[in-house]
């Protein structure tokens, strides 16, 4: 629940934000941002390292920080090279860091549900929603949350991969119904109607968000 005060204080500083489309398999990257400090992020750095930076360069943002939503290959593809050019620390949960370190990346702290990643004044806290993968977690931060392959719009990810558990999905989804129905939800896939949606949208329209546990065991 936010705090009094809270929402007044956010707007003493500016945040910036961009969604960014990147490879073959319609994967998102972000860039999140401080204004005034240029202490920057990447979410999910892969494919096209070139065009993530490219965007952080256009807002003059200092990269310090590579936060991860899970260690599978089309979200991480990028990492290496992203920590060798930036020197930026990498945030990874505990469950996925393997998949990071056998990519040769050397500075790595690792999160768990509830911490907190300050990027100048942005406040950004760590969900653990594990299902996709043991590892998965979600970044909310302001009106938004980046879902990773947890929650797309009007789906949900696969369960089937290796670390993948239908009952955990199920559990962390649970978690989305109780945030503020007007966060922006950032997912890691464009695969919905459209790029980004809201918790609102998607407990109206998702039909994994909207089944019980049993129908949600039959449908995915």
């Amino acid at each position: 629940m936010q705090k009094i005060g809270e929402k007044k204080l956010s707007y003493l500083f500016k945040m910036i934000f961009e969604q960014i489309p990147v490879g073959q398999m319609q994967n998102f990257s972000y860039i999140i941002g401080d204004e005034d400090s240029k202490e920057g992020a990447v979410v999910d750095p892969a494919w096209e390292n070139d065009k993530i930076l490219s965007t952080a360069s256009k807002h003059d943002l200092d990269i310090k920080f590579i936060l991860i939503t899970h260690s599978h290959y089309d979200h991480i593809d990028g990492v290496k090279e992203m920590a060798d050019v930036t020197g930026a620390v990498l945030y990874v949960h505990k469950e996925d860091a393997d998949g990071i370190k056998e990519r040769g990346v050397d500075k790595i702290k690792t999160i768990d549900e509830n911490d907190e990643i300050n990027i100048g004044k942005v406040k950004i806290k760590v969900m653990h929603t594990p299902g996709h993968s043991p590892g998965s977690v979600c970044y909310l931060f302001d009106n938004k949350i980046i879902t990773g392959d947890i929650l797309f719009v009007e789906a949900v990810g696969r369960v089937d991969l290796p670390g993948g558990d239908i009952e955990k999905m199920f559990n962390s989804l649970q978690k989305f119904k109780k945030l503020d129905e007007n966060i922006e939800v950032y997912p890691g896939h464009d695969y919905g109607s459209i790029k980004h949606s809201t918790i609102a949208h998607e407990k109206k329209n998702n039909p994994y968000m909207k089944a019980s546990k049993e129908e949600f065991f039959r449908i995915r």
